[in-house]
């Protein structure tokens, strides 16, 4: 799919890594990951030792290991902290490839998922549903109401920026922050009409978290994650082309209109499905992949999948902080990555004005 996008033309954006040693990052993260991972099976109030959480998953599949276990550790592993740890990791990775993927279309450094109304679109379908007290799909209306928030309001945007065929990259940003103002609006009159637990709903879900993540939640979002996560690397070639510029990517045999329109689908997919189950949870897109940027470089061959793995290890430990740090209470997730996400962007906005001539 992306091939097709893509010219055969083998001009690529210059690596920061020689040849032989371009594609070492994503092992060396790819382990780091799975370390998180277990860091964070393993911690809480009922400990495990990461030879146990290992043992623990042998056996759920089959193989035995000698290492002993109580019952209790096994059952809080595989009902509460497993679909947890998994579901943080698709999450994660969902929202900074995204990041990474929206970065490299609007060649722009400070985009990231929110820019196009995702959020604000999921939280205000979540939002009226709550307030509104609209039940037709049980369990599942929210996360469904909140993905299709998240969904239309993406279409919309990109509806809206289409003139003559063609989609204007700034009038799409201009398009998606004037919809994400007024979605925010509509948010806000929906939380001052809620009742008092009402708004409890509401405040927990705005801010974001992985407290009620369940076998059932991370089997609905799953397959969406995935889509978004392993479809978007195969634009990689076409995202480096598209950075000499849209005329020179167009010499070259991409078909910009339709990269722009895939892409930004799929990363739409991705972030609204991860909002959906999770609410809110902020900088995860923006962070990760231009950090990961700075380390590596521009290559979106590299880059797609490592700010996956990234992404994965950031929100994986910081649902860890989020769960611990105020034992026994549980804080915000998007608490957690606005308190690590915002300091950063505020440096990032102040280095991307240094390198574009001062604040005038």
């Amino acid at each position: 799919m992306g091939e097709a996008i893509g010219s055969t033309a083998t001009s690529d954006a210059v690596s920061a890594f020689p040849a032989v040693l371009r594609w070492t990052p994503l092992p060396l993260l790819a382990v780091l990951l799975v370390a998180a991972m277990l860091l964070a099976a393993g911690v809480g109030a009922v400990h495990l030792a990461p030879g146990q959480t290992v043992t623990i998953l042998f056996g759920w599949i089959g193989l035995a290991l000698p290492i002993e276990y109580t019952a209790q550790q096994e059952a809080v592993l595989l009902a509460i902290r497993l679909p947890r740890v998994l579901l943080a990791a698709l999450v994660g990775g969902g929202l900074a490839i995204a990041g990474a993927t929206l970065q490299g279309v609007f060649r722009n450094p400070l985009a990231d998922p929110g820019l196009i109304g995702v959020s604000g679109g999921a939280a205000l379908g979540a939002v009226s549903v709550i307030v509104l007290g609209l039940r037709p799909f049980g369990l599942y209306t929210l996360p469904l109401a909140a993905f299709g928030g998240g969904l239309l309001t993406t279409l919309l945007v990109y509806r809206l920026a289409r003139r003559g065929g063609r989609t204007e990259v700034t009038t799409l940003l201009l398009v998606g922050l004037a919809l994400n103002a007024l979605l925010g609006a509509l948010t806000s009159f929906f939380t001052f009409l809620a009742t008092d637990p009402q708004l409890r709903s509401i405040v927990f879900w705005l801010m974001g978290g992985l407290g009620t993540a369940t076998w059932r939640a991370l089997t609905m979002v799953a397959p969406f994650l995935l889509i978004g996560t392993l479809l978007l690397p195969r634009f990689a070639r076409a995202l480096n082309l598209l950075a000499l510029g849209e005329t020179e990517a167009g010499h070259l045999g991409v078909e910009t209109e339709r990269l722009r329109w895939m892409t930004i689908t799929l990363a739409a997919l991705a972030t609204g499905a991860s909002v959906a189950v999770t609410g809110i949870i902020g900088f995860v897109g923006l962070v990760t992949p231009h950090l990961l940027r700075l380390a590596l470089g521009p290559d979106h061959r590299l880059l797609l999948p490592a700010s996956a793995l990234g992404g994965a290890t950031l929100l994986v430990l910081a649902d860890l902080v989020a769960r611990t740090v105020v034992r026994p209470a549980e804080l915000p997730l998007g608490i957690v990555t606005a308190a690590a996400g915002a300091p950063f962007f505020l440096y990032l906005i102040y280095r991307t004005r240094e390198q574009q001539g001062g604040w005038g």
